[in-house]
């Protein structure tokens, strides 16, 4: 028999559907009606309703949500990516570094895919960097929210074009690839910029390093408690954050590789349903927003 849903998520479903078929089928009803469901949905979920919400202080607790949840679905995208592809288009050390032995050979081809990956993540950074600057110039809470909506649009086409691959492999996997490191550029500049590149999603290299630094000085025996010397101290929250984050990414590369065994480029759209879920609450505020002012301007 399959899992039934929990108890508490079927009651607020079933709250929420009584309370919209008695009240009037207006837009501002249901809207209403649809943010008090995800919000009180989020609550019941490890995942603050404010994770993707502009405010000038974020707290530790925030970055350990924006974490894991977007470190799972940037490992599943890039081990995902490697069943389908076979290379890890978040890799951008390892594409340059290919990119100079295929050169160093005299395959100009792979030499020039190779380039092709880096600026593809380049420029899927840069086109997140734009649009988060556009949404601040103009106000919107929104603004991160739009570029993982966007992500996840993205996601979906890269499924529809997985029965592709295999029919047109010549031009489909070329295509593929590109569109794998755009999302994994629009993925990591999304969460650096988000947590004021405190996180990083795709970088494993760099939380390796950042956990081995930490563990050495947490365990470094400080000998002389001298006054005049500093003692050495390890930042435990960093050191936390760093580890949840490689744990997330490998649990969602587990689950990725595993995923597109049995769903093949399916996997995609469970990945993308779940970014725009955690984007729907600033994006249906800005909304509210936008048909208020406009109201005002056309009286």
């Amino acid at each position: 028999m399959p899992p039934r849903p929990p108890r508490s998520l079927l009651r607020i479903a079933r709250r929420q559907t009584v309370r919209l078929l008695r009240s009037s089928l207006e837009p501002q009803e249901i809207e209403r009606t649809l943010r008090r469901t995800v919000h009180q949905t989020l609550d019941l979920m490890p995942l603050d309703a404010r994770l993707l919400m502009r405010h000038r202080q974020r707290t530790k607790r925030l970055n350990r949500q924006l974490a894991w949840s977007l470190a799972f679905v940037a490992g599943a995208i890039n081990a995902g990516g490697f069943m389908a592809v076979k290379t890890y288009t978040s890799h951008v050390s390892g594409a340059i570094s290919r990119a100079a032995d295929e050169l160093a050979i005299g395959n100009r081809t792979l030499a020039l895919g190779a380039i092709s990956t880096v600026g593809c993540f380049a420029a899927g950074a840069f086109f997140t960097s734009m649009l988060i600057s556009f949404g601040r110039r103009h106000r919107f809470r929104s603004h991160y929210a739009l570029s993982l909506t966007l992500e996840a649009g993205l996601m979906v086409a890269l499924g529809m074009m997985g029965h592709e691959l295999h029919q047109m492999r010549r031009f489909a996997l070329p295509l593929t690839v590109v569109l794998l490191a755009f999302l994994m550029g629009m993925h990591n500049s999304v969460v650096t910029t988000i947590s004021s590149a405190e996180v990083r999603t795709t970088h494993m290299t760099g939380i390796a390093t950042d956990i081995g630094l930490e563990l050495g000085r947490l365990l470094y025996f400080n000998r002389d408690r001298s006054r005049r010397m500093k003692e050495v101290r390890a930042n435990r929250d960093k050191l936390k954050l760093h580890a949840l984050i490689l744990a997330a990414f490998f649990g969602g590369g587990l689950a990725g590789a595993v995923g597109f065994q049995h769903l093949g480029f399916k996997i995609v759209f469970g990945l993308a349903a779940f970014l725009v879920f955690l984007g729907l609450q600033p994006i249906l505020y800005d909304l509210r927003v936008r048909r208020r002012l406009l109201r005002q301007s056309t009286r």
